[in-house]
């Protein structure tokens, strides 16, 4: 047991160093595999402290593991990143409702402790809720489901009413541990809530509900900790539900949003202007491809902010090629990432690192915003609600009071996109109406390869 302990002592250090590398591009690699080896020795620790286990099984699941694991790896493109957190917080708040509601069943007729009872209710009520919601949110990013918020009246009553019933539940079972009707209420009650929780929350506020997602797959993987009495479990779950809940901080300051109007009032509904997300009152100036390169070619300082629709189109490789080829010719380069462009937590910087554009050019919000001033062309990629200036001043905007990439105060605007529908907020971006903006319609990918042809004749 003290060889066991000291192991899963090592093995939190590196989950904690992991952690804190995972904040840096250029360390997070690193960290994770510092974090992945702290998993590996509390893993060997657990298999060789003693208790009776059937490896046969546990090799044969593991294999399964490794295989379906090894499979996704390949086959899941960068861009399909987030559907696959969802999946994965998903899963972890399952397998913990899962070794609970095992111990809960190991322990029928045995007379299980309060405590015992108590953190195995947590576990399932937790547990289920991250599954059911994860894969909710998995479904609006797929788009299996409407990423507008989904709502029925008295939503949030009905919400409470199941969460009351789910305590009530609880405290029933440490009563009468031998009813199995109730801890089925727990279950079908926590599921319910999960979906219930998420369906309303939109496509703007996706970022927060992953991270938030994650935070709650760490806490329930602490509760059954608590459950099996396993140190390892309850640090590394305690460690994931503390850095999820300051990510989802992070996310909530980056929108200057509370984490209770994202839940209770989340951004995304109806398109102000219409049906069909057409803004007539912009002036709005369409330039080609052609013009577009004129425009870089007399340019000294260009800055690239990648947004949705680059990860959509793929276009992060496209995008290092344009960036390459202006350095070459002796231009300024940077990228601008605000915390939440596209669909999770630094969605964008793990597109660019994976296309290899060096760390030194990613750029944050508040490093990239005073470099605008004296920039002479933004090129916007797909990106909507975080450039948009009237969350600064329009006070009836749902982003208002959000922190912007100030890309207005370029030179030249250059900005990419598929047409002229909403972001996720659901509203009309005015700088596209702008004297210094120029729209360039078209897939992000195309467009920057056409755009880079362009560029060698001229």
């Amino acid at each position: 047991m003290e060889f066991t302990n000291i192991a899963y002592v090592v093995g939190a250090v590196c989950f904690i160093l992991g952690i804190k590398m995972l904040s840096h591009p250029r360390t997070a690699r690193k960290g994770n595999g510092i974090a992945a080896l702290g998993m590996l020795i509390a893993i060997v620790a657990t298999l060789t402290a003693g208790e009776v286990l059937d490896f046969k099984m546990i090799g044969i699941a593991v294999l399964i593991g490794s295989i379906i694991g090894g499979f996704i790896a390949q086959k899941i493109e960068m861009t399909q990143m987030p559907q696959m957190v969802a999946i994965f917080n998903g899963l972890g708040g399952g397998a913990s409702a899962l070794v609970a509601s095992a111990e809960f069943f190991s322990q029928y007729n045995l007379s299980p402790s309060t405590f015992l009872l108590v953190t195995i209710i947590l576990s399932v009520f937790i547990g289920t809720l991250t599954f059911t919601g994860s894969f909710v949110a998995f479904g609006k990013l797929q788009g299996f489901i409407s990423g507008k918020p989904i709502v029925f009246p008295a939503q949030q009553l009905f919400n409470a009413l199941v969460l009351i019933s789910i305590i009530a539940l609880g405290y029933s079972i440490v009563g009468n541990p031998l009813d199995l009707n109730l801890f089925y209420g727990v279950l079908i009650a926590a599921a319910i809530l999960g979906i219930t929780l998420t369906m309303p929350i939109g496509g703007a506020d996706m970022p927060v509900v992953i991270s938030l997602l994650n935070s709650y797959s760490g806490v329930a993987a602490a509760a059954t900790g608590f459950v099996l009495m396993n140190n390892a479990l309850i640090i590394s779950g305690a460690l994931v539900g503390a850095s999820g809940l300051i990510l989802t901080q992070i996310m909530c300051k980056g929108m200057n949003r509370s984490l209770q109007n994202v839940i209770f009032g989340a951004v995304g509904g109806d398109v102000a202007g219409g049906p069909s997300g057409e803004v007539q009152e912009l002036n709005i100036k369409s330039y080609s491809t052609e013009e577009a390169a004129m425009i870089f070619d007399a340019a000294e300082k260009v800055v690239i902010v990648p947004g949705y629709g680059l990860a959509v189109a793929q276009a992060q490789h496209a995008a290092r090629e344009v960036g390459e080829w202006l350095e070459a010719q002796g231009k300024t380069v940077l990228y601008a990432i605000h915390p939440v462009a596209g669909r999770m937590p630094g969605h964008m910087n793990v597109l660019l690192a994976e296309a290899n554009i060096p760390y030194e050019q990613l750029k944050d919000l508040d490093e990239i915003n005073p470099e605008f001033e004296d920039c002479d062309v933004a090129l916007i990629l797909g990106a909507n609600d975080v450039v948009n200036p009237a969350a600064r001043h329009d006070k009836s905007s749902p982003i208002f009071g959000m922190p912007i990439l100030n890309v207005d105060k370029a030179r030249t605007v250059i900005v990419n996109k598929r047409s002229m529908n909403p972001g996720f907020a659901g509203i009309q971006n005015e700088l596209f109406g702008y004297d210094n903006t120029i729209m360039v319609f078209g897939d992000a990918k195309d467009m920057l390869n056409q755009l880079l042809s362009d560029f060698k004749e001229l």
